[in-house]
């Protein structure tokens, strides 16, 4: 069932959150689900992801304590799911962790059935949103699109190119993810 755990990366300003929080209003009818959230060493900012924020001597302790089921570094932060946020994969559920594309190949090397998806826009879009969120100087945000981390993505990873209608890039996602969870769900049931 590790399939159903769908780790979604991309670069900063691709609009993973939105595409998350959008697809979280469209999963009707689809199998349960579950969105991780994440531990940040970064305080939520309105309007955006609602982490868990911790500060960085917390966050030690805690990744020391073994309380993370995953965990990375990206952007001057530290960013960790903890384990009980992965326990609904033991009932069957889906669960969305929005990830690193650094710590993918650790994630694969843990799951390698993970679900993974891509969700990316062209350089021109990426800056356009970096400055439109308005919470880093203009040197972080061109730290943000130099870090350009290449990843190989496995041949089933799904790629969502977000340069248009919010609602185009969430309904290519959910059909692509009813496609492949649905084959995957009957596949299993036929064995």
């Amino acid at each position: 069932m590790t399939h159903r755990l769908v780790y979604v990366v991309g670069p900063s300003g691709a609009g993973k959150d939105s595409v998350l929080h959008h697809l979280r209003e469209a999963w009707t009818g689809m199998p349960p689900a579950h969105w991780a959230r994440r531990t940040i060493t970064r305080v939520a900012q309105a309007g955006g992801e609602a982490n868990e924020w911790v500060d960085r001597p917390a966050f030690e302790r805690l990744q020391q304590a073994g309380a993370f089921a995953m965990h990375w570094q990206a952007n001057g932060h530290a960013y960790g799911v903890r384990r009980p946020e992965l326990a609904p994969l033991a009932s069957g559920h889906c669960v969305f962790v929005n990830g690193s594309r650094a710590h993918l190949p650790q994630l694969l090397a843990q799951w390698p059935e993970a679900t993974v998806v891509q969700i990316s826009a062209p350089a021109d879009v990426l800056l356009q949103r970096l400055r439109a969120r308005n919470r880093e100087s203009v040197q972080a945000i061109s730290d943000r699109l130099a870090r350009g981390i290449d990843v190989e993505l496995p041949a089933s990873a799904i790629r969502i190119v977000n340069d248009g209608p919010l609602s185009e890039a969430v309904d290519m996602l959910l059909a692509a993810l009813q496609s492949r969870l649905g084959e995957r769900t009957t596949r299993a049931m036929a064995r």
